[in-house]
C-alpha cells in the first residue's frame, strides 16, 4: 500500500520534497523515488519541481467510503448491500463475481486502480490510480434474462442522469451503451455481465469506468478519441467522492425503475441523449457491411436504421460495429 500512501500525501497538489515525503511515509528517499516512478508508469502525472520536490499538476481526492456515504441520500445509502473502496483490484466486476451468492443486492465495489480493467469485447480499460472512477454494482433480479433486454442502454441513461445532477452537460449516448462527449471522445465505458437462470432469478454486474481527468499521454494510450469530465466542466471536474455518490444514487434509483418497468421507462431519455439519431451510419459485423440513417431504438433497445429504400432495419447484436459516416 506504499503507492496509495504516497498518492494520498501528494493529493492536495502542493509540492513536497523527497525528504519530507520519506519522513511522512516512513520510507527512504530511494523508496520514494521508486514509488513515484511506479505511479508515473501507471499514468499518474507526478512532476519533479527541483528542490521543491514532487507535485501533482492539480489536486485530486482519494476515494473514501465515509465521504461517499455522507453524499448519498438516506434511502439510497440504506439500499446498498455493501460499499467498498480498494486501492487495487484486477477489476471491480471480477471482485463482485468472486463474491458469488454472498454478495447482497446493490453491492458496490470501487477501486483506485485496476490491473485488468476490461471493456466490451475484451478490450482493456485503462485505470490509472486516483484520476478516474472504476466501479461495479451488483443487481439481482427475480426475472430471467429475457426481461433484461435493454439494460445496458438503460445504464447509459442512468450515467447521464447522474452527470446532469452534477451539472455536467455536453455528453450523449452511442448505441449500445457508450457515453461520449457530444463534441467527440469516449467519456465512460459500461460493461454489463449476466449470470443465473434464463427463466430467473438472475443477476447483473454493471461495471462503469468514467473519465474524470485524462493526461495527453493517457489519451494517446487509449487508442481512440477520449474525453473527460474536466473538459466538460471548465477544466476542473467535480470531487471524485461526489461523482461516485451521484453515480451510486442514480444506479439505485434507475435499476429499481428498470426492475419494475423495463427499458420502456428509459426510452424517452435515451432518445434525448441519442447521438446517432438522424446521422448517416456505417455498420459492419456478422450481418455484413451496410449504411443507413440512425432512426433511434425500439422498445427492446435494438438500434433502428433507416435504409435507402425507406425500410427500417433492426439491429440487436452487440457484435455489430457502428460508426458515424
Amino acid at each position: 500500500m506504499q503507492a496509495a500512501q504516497l498518492l494520498a500525501l501528494l493529493a492536495d497538489g502542493e509540492p513536497l520534497s523527497g525528504a519530507r515525503l520519506a519522513g511522512q511515509a516512513g520510507m527512504t528517499r530511494a523508496a520514494i523515488w521508486k514509488q513515484v516512478e511506479a505511479l508515473r508508469a501507471r499514468g499518474v502525472p507526478i512532476e519533479a519541481r527541483g528542490a521543491a520536490g514532487y507535485q501533482l499538476p492539480w489536486p485530486l481526492q482519494m476515494l473514501d467510503v465515509a465521504r461517499i456515504r455522507a453524499a448519498l441520500p438516506a434511502a439510497e445509502a440504506h439500499a446498498l448491500g455493501a460499499l467498498e473502496v480498494h486501492w487495487e483490484l484486477d477489476s471491480t466486476s471480477s471482485e463482485l463475481q468472486r463474491r458469488g451468492a454472498a454478495a447482497g443486492d446493490f453491492s458496490v465495489v470501487l477501486a483506485e486502480t485496476q490491473s485488468a480493467g476490461r471493456g466490451r469485447r475484451g478490450r482493456e480499460w485503462l485505470s490509472p490510480p486516483g484520476l478516474n472512477l472504476y466501479m461495479s454494482c451488483l443487481k439481482r433480479f427475480d426475472a430471467g434474462f429475457a426481461a433484461l433486454s435493454g439494460l445496458s442502454l438503460a445504464v447509459g441513461v442512468i450515467v447521464l442522469r447522474a452527470l446532469e445532477r452534477l451539472d455536467i452537460a455536453g455528453a450523449g449516448l452511442k448505441w449500445p451503451n457508450d457515453v461520449l462527449a457530444a463534441a467527440g471522445g469516449k467519456l465512460c465505458g459500461i460493461l454489463v455481465e449476466l449470470s443465473g437462470e434464463y427463466q430467473g432469478p438472475c443477476a447483473a454486474i454493471i461495471g462503469i469506468g468514467l473519465n474524470l481527468r485524462l493526461t495527453a499521454a493517457l489519451r494517446a494510450q487509449a487508442g481512440q478519441p477520449a474525453c473527460d469530465l474536466a473538459s466538460l466542466a471548465g477544466g476542473v471536474p467535480p470531487d471524485r467522492n461526489r461523482v461516485a455518490a451521484a453515480l451510486i444514487a442514480a444506479l439505485v434509483d434507475g435499476l429499481r425503475q428498470f426492475e419494475h418497468d423495463g427499458f420502456a421507462a428509459f426510452r424517452a431519455d435515451y432518445a434525448r441523449y441519442d447521438l446517432l439519431h438522424g446521422q448517416p451510419l456505417q455498420l459492419s459485423g456478422a450481418l455484413g457491411a451496410f449504411g443507413g440513417i440512425g432512426a433511434g431504438v425500439d422498445a427492446q433497445g435494438a438500434l433502428q436504421v433507416r435504409m435507402a429504400d425507406g425500410s427500417v432495419r433492426r439491429i440487436d447484436s452487440a457484435d455489430v460495429t457502428v460508426r458515424r459516416s
